[in-house]
């Protein structure tokens, strides 16, 4: 039944094509009947519904759907001057969604995240126990809720951007293809047929929805659909508009010289304002990442510095707060000022990750195991999670072993060394396990309980934050580590494939044919990638009984299989089409590739070279500077707490000793109405490692972006290795500071106590 609906389809389909030509009326119409307007009629296709569904992003569906239905369920209007910016935005990341429902959406999402936030944090251990809900929390859900309406607002311009920035990272490569191709076949349909097989989503969607609108009859012609599709990089990219420009004018030359200068004007045009743009975004960089690094590692480090002095002498200071200020509020500001340096990001030569678009290389985004002939696959995301779930229990001991037993603790005493006591603080300790101690306010204890403030607990606090951020570097870098390895080689052979090409090229123009150039090449370049991929093709020849297109792109033994390269792959089919041709035509293709290949090296280099100063720094920062401050000032506040914590305990003992005396000790009950408390140790700790994890995920995916652009598979890469290595040095850093410092915050109190 699939089968004859689809039949029907095209038969009416074509059927109404033919009448448009002939202008001739629907049957069963009067001729006063309008003309088909595909508007009135729109067409569509099982084979672009389910094309659309594999290849836009999972998150843009769940994004259209709650559009959809915030819609339903609270329709809200957009101003008027609003709703043309929205709909373009819209349609650049061809997202099913109306305005009113990005504007539905924007009021009922952070209704319903404030709600879910006052039920959690306070509805339900209200219910659970009287009398325990935080109305801070309750004050923050409704701030936070305010303060999303923005941002979810401009969502669908933040998409429309990232949209445009992956797909600006692949126009060289678009017009490397397109002109590649126009060289031996001056066909524009072809040639953009041919780009977007090549590229990855979502430049290639973008070209293949031109072509489709063309054959759904939305536009009349191609070029009327290619310009209709080039407006809307007006505003943003118009060097990617001209080179489009000279390829279409290369159509109507008169010559073949004419036509073929205008195709190489066409790529040096996009290479050389890229580079350009690059300059000046480059030099407009210093300002926003000054102000990134001051307010997102110099001012929050400065903060924690005072921050255990200022929440001694302040009670009402609690460690959610901090949590909320350094692990909610900081980061979002931070990810979102870094995500306005990269939205200015102009074109770059960027990869893609190719592992997406070559589904035999999705394996290697598991961790590979030989065993015999076989190999184990195991998922980064199993091992992750059971790396995470091992060290978040050793970091709960603390608190599981208070719930378990609230009196009972270690101690090492200063006569008798280290003991099990059960009294929550035993002033003749120098070091405490768990360190749970009775809460001080106003200089008076409450009888409450709060910490842990002890040494082990601080220690053990450290696993907190090494299962979040070996756990997440673990995923990432083995994700991406067997297939950045794949590309690493491919992207060897790619810097040395132009000279191969142009000797290749020579081969096929001294009249050999392709089966024999490849092994004359081979032969030269022996001992290099090129000639070892050379090599692979003249054995599929001449061993195997293989032509040169199956030699070539075999799916088990051709030489692509081992040298996974989109670049290699499109310039092997040039050369394969154009040698249909002729050895001339195929000499001169292959030629024109290797030269392409060159000076997009060369720009490639350049824009290198632009980033080197600005990145350089930031490496610098997340890999020792950041982790090595933040574990510093966790040892400095652990004995600041441990300091302060004990004299307010002695002073209070003092003080009921005094006052039971009927003496006043010079004013002591001004002295204990100075001191709290305090933030314990344990969780303080964790808030500033869990922020040096979210600082180092944030810079890294900026570094990743001013440099690569939008790489995701470098983007992984990099994560996983700078969360891995800045995770272990701040709590090696923590670690030996923490020790060195409380050993001398103990020895201080025992003279103190000693004196007393």
């Amino acid at each position: 039944m699939a089968e004859e609906e689809t039949l029907e389809e095209i038969k009416a389909k074509y059927e109404r094509r033919i009448r448009k030509s002939f202008k001739e009326k629907e049957p069963g119409k009067p001729q006063a009947t309008a003309p088909y307007s595909p508007e009135a009629q729109p067409l569509t296709s099982r084979e672009y519904k389910a094309f659309k569904k594999e290849r836009m992003p999972h998150h843009l569906s769940f994004y259209e759907k709650f559009c959809n239905w915030s819609e339903k369920i609270l329709r809200a209007e957009p101003e008027k001057k609003k709703i043309p910016e929205l709909k373009e935005a819209i349609r650049i990341c061809h997202l099913e969604v109306t305005p009113t429902g990005v504007m539905s959406a924007s009021l009922l999402a952070p209704f319903l995240f404030a709600l879910s936030i006052i039920f959690i944090a306070f509805i339900i251990p209200s219910l659970i126990m009287p009398g325990s809900g935080n109305m801070f929390f309750v004050l923050f859900a409704i701030l936070a809720g305010l303060g999303i309406v923005i941002p979810i607002q401009k969502l669908p311009f933040f998409l429309a951007n990232n949209w445009r920035m992956k797909a600006s990272n692949q126009m060289v490569l678009c017009i490397f293809y397109i002109v590649t191709y126009m060289r031996h076949t001056s066909n524009l349909e072809r040639a953009l047929s041919f780009a977007a097989e090549h590229l990855a989503p979502p430049l290639a969607f973008d070209l293949k929805k031109v072509l489709w609108d063309v054959e759904s009859e939305t536009f009349d012609t191609l070029k009327e659909s290619l310009d209709d599709y080039l407006r809307t990089w007006r505003k943003y990219n118009m060097e990617f508009i001209e080179s489009i420009h000279l390829i279409e004018s290369s159509l109507y030359e008169s010559t073949e010289g004419r036509r073929l200068d205008a195709l190489d004007k066409s790529l040096s045009v996009i290479l050389e304002e890229t580079y350009e743009k690059m300059l000046h975004y480059a030099h407009n960089l210093k300002g926003p990442l000054t102000a990134l690094h001051m307010l997102g590692i110099i001012l929050p480090i400065l903060g924690l510095v005072i921050l255990p002095l200022l929440v001694s002498f302040m009670p009402e200071v609690k460690w959610y707060h901090l949590f909320m200020l350094y692990n909610v509020v900081l980061p979002v500001v931070v990810f979102y000022l870094a995500r306005n340096i990269l939205s200015t990001r102009p074109t770059g030569y960027g990869e893609s990750d190719i592992s997406e678009t070559n589904k035999a290389l999705r394996k290697y985004r598991n961790i590979l195991i030989p065993i015999g002939k076989e190999e184990l696959r195991i998922s980064p995301s199993v091992v992750a999670i059971i790396i995470f779930i091992i060290l978040f229990i050793i970091g709960s001991l603390p608190l599981i072993m208070h719930a378990v037993n609230p009196d009972q603790d270690l101690a090492v005493l200063k006569e008798g060394g280290l003991q099990v006591i059960n009294e929550p603080t035993h002033l003749d300790a120098t070091f405490y396990f768990l360190g749970y101690r009775e809460e001080v306010v106003s200089g008076g204890p409450t009888g409450k309980l709060v910490g842990p403030f002890g040494l082990g607990a601080t220690i053990l606090s450290l696993f907190m934050v090494l299962a979040f951020g070996i756990g997440i570097g673990i995923y990432y870098h083995f994700r991406s580590k067997n297939v950045i390895k794949i590309r690493e080689q491919a992207k060897a052979l790619e810097k040395e494939f132009a000279s191969a090409l142009f000797q290749l090229g020579n081969r096929l123009g001294d009249g050999l044919p392709a089966e024999i150039a490849f092994g004359k090449v081979a032969q030269v370049m022996e001992g290099t990638l090129s000639g070892r991929f050379f090599e692979l093709v003249s054995i599929n020849i001449s061993k195997l009984g293989m032509n040169v297109e199956q030699a070539i792109f075999d799916r088990k033994r051709g030489a692509l299989v081992y040298y996974p390269s989109n670049l290699i792959e499109s310039s092997m089919k040039v050369l394969v089409e154009s040698s249909k041709k002729g050895p001339l035509i195929a000499s001169q293709a292959v030629i024109n590739i290797s030269e392409y290949i060159k000076q997009m090296h060369r720009v490639d280099e350049r824009l290198n070279d632009l980033m080197a100063d600005i990145v350089s720094s930031m490496k610098s920062q997340i890999s020792f500077l950041t982790p090595a401050i933040a574990g510093i000032v966790v040892g400095i506040t652990s004995m600041i707490t441990q300091i302060l914590g004990n004299l307010s305990l002695m002073l209070s003992a003092l003080g009921s000793e005094a006052g039971g005396a009927g003496g006043d000790i010079g004013g002591m009950g001004g002295v204990l109405g100075m001191f709290g408390t305090g933030i314990p140790t344990y969780y303080f700790q964790i808030i500033v490692g869990l922020y040096v994890v979210q600082i180092t995920f944030i810079l890294s995916v900026l570094i990743n972006g001013i440099e690569n652009g939008s790489d995701k598979l470098s983007e992984r890469y990099i994560i996983g290795n700078n969360l891995l290595k800045t995770t272990v040095t701040y709590v090696i850093v923590a670690l030996c500071v923490t020790i060195l410092f409380t050993l001398i915050a103990g020895s201080i109190l025992t003279s103190v106590i000693s004196t007393s």
